[in-house]
């Protein structure tokens, strides 16, 4: 995934979304002296060239300027191909610096720009490997998405902006289809099942009356807070608005919708990618990129095994600390649990409105607890918000969305309140470990702070880093004592668990080539998690091949660096210093990871 790139990950949990970008255009025609020009030059390059990562990161408001905010990406092939003959390019450049003549952070920082891209060059050949249009993620998605979360409107220029954007849309979606086309032609469709679940999805989002669609009723309440504004100029922007959505983006969505029928006739029920071309290679490659290893899709399978094993018998240990019967076994144990009423809010708003007031809470304790572990601290804070309710349905269990640049927009940790089951309140503190402090708001919003960084590795996205952070979190604040009753240590262990069995129906999907329901059936049985977080998770990995397969595995690196630390400095070990180590150089792969830890350790013993 290119670091360049309007980041949107998608990812969430289970997975979390934060925002990478999708445009790779550099046009640095002549290396600068300083390399870290160089790196800046190839950052704000690609940045101009994408508005939507502009108008995410609010790059230009920081340097006091608003820009391009009337704009979406360019999403045609020419352009994808431009922005790959660009990457070549700055490869070039960035090998023609002399290596040794750098300090240790501009080494550092040029072995990651190199690292990226010839990843990047190496995944180039499947470039139409992943799908276009999913349940997730794609276009009719993250367009509204984008317009909601992050389009903001303080003036008539922002309002006209986001009026001139839903008119763009149309280009987008031409773009889209074509290249679902090539697709199409390659064999490359997504299974059945999910294109059922889109097409209802985007039936419904056109079905609504203008008025009410998520589209205009946001843009109508950003222009509401105007307050220089007459009444009769809001009106005529709203009438600007609802005529855009009718003519615009509307007919876009359905052409797409005809297309996506056509395309449900011909799909296939297969879940797992190695039906598509060249299917193992383009696996391994997606383990390669999520993992920053070069395990084998067989290894994890079987490492993946072993963990579920162990982390049952831990709860089980527990479980039977509470009375429960052991000979009822594991599967019988969880979901009794699972069960009991009093685990669960109220199904109704005003339950929901508790769920996010209770994670607020969780967020306060465990701040105030922090500084005995960190030296370093985020100065930005994080906010608790509901999943959008157009999105919650087919939307993940929760995700994280890291703050603006100008400081406009704090880290948000968003919940999906859908399922009023898939939020157990034993699992509550581990999702906001997770998704917020120590996790996700603090790995992202100190590497966003640090001063030394290329804006580049600010805003670098390795899946094993930053998954296995935010894994590793919840592990630490049970060390913290912050998880000391038992059913809470429950949902922690649950959730290590889930991210076990992942490894397993991950490689199942796509290595041992699994159904959809033998993959549903293996996470049910061995998660006790509700039923529609697992269909929603699984029905994730069979359209991100790989990408759950990161947090596991990063979780189980930083432990071993950190062992690796306390046997190597003993009574020198200190675990603030440490974390300095893994969370200030911003996002690494998992190898660069270890050698930070190597030298911080030798250094550590010299002095």
């Amino acid at each position: 995934m290119s670091y360049q790139s309007y980041i949107k990950s998608k990812i969430a949990v289970g997975f979390f979304t934060i925002l990478m970008s999708s445009s790779t255009a550099f046009a640095v025609d002549k290396a600068p002296v300083e390399i870290n020009d160089f790196f800046q030059e190839v950052f704000e390059e690609g940045l101009m060239d994408s508005p939507e990562s502009l108008t995410y990161t609010r790059f230009m408001e920081q340097q006091g300027k608003s820009w391009r905010h009337d704009k979406l990406d360019d999403k045609s092939l020419a352009h994808e191909e431009k922005n790959m003959a660009l990457d070549h390019h700055n490869y070039d450049l960035l090998m023609a610096y002399d290596v040794a003549s750098l300090n240790r952070n501009e080494r550092l920082s040029a072995r990651l720009m190199r690292w990226q891209m010839e990843n990047d060059f190496e995944l180039d050949k499947y470039r139409f490997h992943g799908y276009g249009i999913t349940q997730l993620d794609g276009l009719m998605n993250d367009y509204p998405l984008f317009m909601n979360g992050y389009h903001q409107i303080a003036s008539v220029a922002d309002a006209e902006d986001y009026i001139a954007r839903l008119h763009g849309v149309t280009a987008q979606f031409d773009h889209m289809l074509i290249r679902m086309k090539i697709q199409q032609e390659k064999g490359i469709i997504l299974p059945k099942s999910l294109l059922g679940k889109v097409i209802e999805a985007n039936k419904a989002f056109t079905a609504q009356a203008v008025r009410e669609n998520i589209l205009f009723k946001s843009f109508a309440g950003k222009v509401d807070s105007l307050k220089d504004l007459n009444d009769g100029d809001k009106k005529d922007l709203l009438n600007k608005a609802q005529q855009a959505i009718t003519r615009a983006v509307y007919p876009a969505y359905n052409q797409a919708l005809v297309f996506l029928n056509e395309q449900y006739e011909i799909a296939s029920s297969d879940a797992g990618v190695w039906k598509l071309p060249d299917g193992d290679n383009y696996y391994q490659a997606k383990i390669k990129e999520s993992t920053t290893t070069n395990l084998t899709a067989a290894e994890i399978h079987k490492l993946g095994l072993s963990e579920v094993a162990r982390i049952q018998t831990e709860i089980m240990t527990i479980l039977k600390k509470e009375g429960y019967d052991m000979a009822q076994g594991f599967e019988v144990l969880i979901q009794k649990m699972a069960d009991k009423q009093e685990f669960y809010y109220s199904d109704d708003d005003q339950g929901r409105a508790q769920i996010l007031k209770d994670y607020a809470t969780i967020i306060e304790e465990v701040n105030a607890t922090v500084a005995t572990v960190f030296n370093v601290k985020p100065k930005v804070g994080v906010e608790v918000r509901r999943v959008p309710k157009f999105s919650e349905k087919s939307a993940p269990g929760a995700y994280y969305s890291d703050p603006a640049l100008d400081g406009s927009r704090p880290g948000i940790f968003w919940a999906n309140l859908y399922d009023i089951k898939a939020t157990p309140k034993y699992g509550m503190r581990t999702l906001a470990y997770h998704e917020a402090v120590p996790g996700h708001h603090f790995q992202i919003a100190i590497a966003q702070e640090m001063k030394d960084l290329p804006m580049f590795r600010k805003y670098s996205f390795y899946n094993a880093y930053v998954e296995g952070w935010a894994l590793y979190s919840e592990r630490l604040a049970k060390e913290l004592g912050l998880q000391d009753n038992s059913f809470d240590d429950i949902g922690r262990l649950q959730a290590e668990l889930f991210r076990a069995v992942r490894l397993v129906v991950d490689t199942g999907l796509h290595y041992k080539r699994w159904t959809r329901e033998e993959a549903i059936d293996y996470m049910f049985r061995n998660t006790g998690y509700a039923m529609s977080d697992v269909v929603a998770e699984i029905e994730r990995y069979m359209v991100w091949p790989g990408q759950a397969l990161g947090y596991k595995m990063g979780m189980l690196k930083i432990l071993e660096l950190r062992t690796q630390a306390k046997a190597a400095l003993g009574k020198d070990f200190d675990i603030r210093a440490f974390h300095d180590v893994i969370l200030t150089n911003g996002s690494l792969p998992l190898e660069i990871l270890k050698e930070q830890v190597d030298d911080y350790i030798a250094h550590t013993k010299e002095h």
